[in-house]
């Protein structure tokens, strides 16, 4: 399978990477910055394409890779072409830009689906799992908690809250989607943050979310934590809780002896070979990975795609709700679709 990667920033390395780990997929990719394109094509063996025209029409997949508010054009473009589309999270960045790639894509009869990757971690999928068993009863409470600094992106986008909708569309969408995928439909909210009260900059926000069901959740989602990058949850019941930190997490560590630096030995070389030794797990486990494989796993067999265009846009709904509450200061629902 030929899978187009549009755009060699930081999802497109993720992606990339994951693609070299699959012997019966060929990736290629267009960059319109020239170095950058240099270094995709070194790193991941990627094959260089001329125009977003000719990836498209070399490519029987594309993989939306760019700023947000670039999705819509590229996504219908792709889909007019008849080419099944993964589109990074948010899926675009209005709910009528949404509906649109879902109305293009149903109409042509190709697969689209929304990188919604937190559904991939295994601690996320077990805790879902759990939830859905019964295993701690009645679901009461839940508390997420993911970020760290900001991310700048290239030129700055993430940091335009124009283009990325701050941290409410950009990183508590991820939060928001599971929690709709394990809790239900969220009935209202309530958010605050920092990003709705300036047009650019670090973020943080928090918000409290009532579902249909009974339960409460509260969100917070921060680009302005230097400490580095930590996701936590907790979810509470009737019969048990279940809790997860990412900086609790116990993991595999092998301390590897090498030369020192001085002695002949490459101090890079040691660094990469420590760092590849911490991980506990198999390449192929990594969410990404299982993502990606998923999706091009129902491209082929002609199944609908794993995470539905619909889940894409509701978690939009979700997060444009909490923006709305934090510019106003009051309640708001978010919309469904009818």
């Amino acid at each position: 399978m030929r899978v187009g990667i549009l755009g060699a920033g930081g999802m497109g390395n993720v992606h990339a990477t994951q693609y070299a780990k699959m012997p019966d997929v060929e990736a290629r990719f267009f960059e319109w910055d020239p170095e950058k394109a240099k270094a995709f094509a070194e790193r991941h063996g990627a094959i260089p394409t001329a125009s977003v025209d000719a990836l498209i029409a070399e490519s029987d997949v594309v993989d939306v890779c760019v700023p947000t508010d670039l999705h819509l054009d590229y996504g219908l473009r792709a889909i007019a072409s008849g080419r099944a589309v993964f589109m990074e999270k948010p899926m675009a960045r209005t709910l009528e830009e949404a509906a649109r790639l879902m109305e293009a894509a149903a109409k042509a009869n190709v697969a689209l689906m929304p990188g919604q990757v937190v559904r991939y971690f295994p601690e996320f999928r077990k805790a879902r799992e759990l939830v859905a068993s019964g295993a701690i009863g009645v679901p009461a409470a839940a508390r997420t908690r993911r970020g760290g600094a900001a991310p700048k992106g290239s030129q700055g986008w993430f940091l335009d809250h124009a283009r990325s909708g701050g941290v409410l569309f950009d990183l508590a969408i991820h939060d928001f989607d599971w929690l709709r995928w394990t809790l239900g439909e969220v009935r209202s909210l309530y958010a605050r943050s920092v990003g709705a009260q300036r047009k650019s900059g670090p973020d943080y926000a928090l918000t409290t979310l009532s579902f249909d069901e009974g339960a409460v959740a509260h969100v917070e989602a921060t680009w302005m934590d230097p400490s580095g990058f930590r996701v936590a949850f907790e979810v509470c019941g009737s019969e048990g809780m279940i809790e997860h930190d990412s900086r609790n997490t116990a993991t595999v560590r092998a301390h590897l002896a090498h030369p020192a630096e001085g002695e002949g030995g490459d101090p890079r070389q040691a660094a990469a070979r420590k760092a590849s030794a911490e991980a506990p797990l198999a390449p192929t486990d990594d969410p990404y990975y299982g993502e990606l494989r998923a999706f091009l796993d129902a491209v082929n067999m002609g199944a609908p795609p794993p995470v539905s265009p619909l889940d894409g846009w509701m978690a939009m709904s979700i997060s444009l709700a909490a923006l709305e509450s934090a510019r106003t200061g009051r309640m708001a629902s978010p919309a469904r679709m009818a």
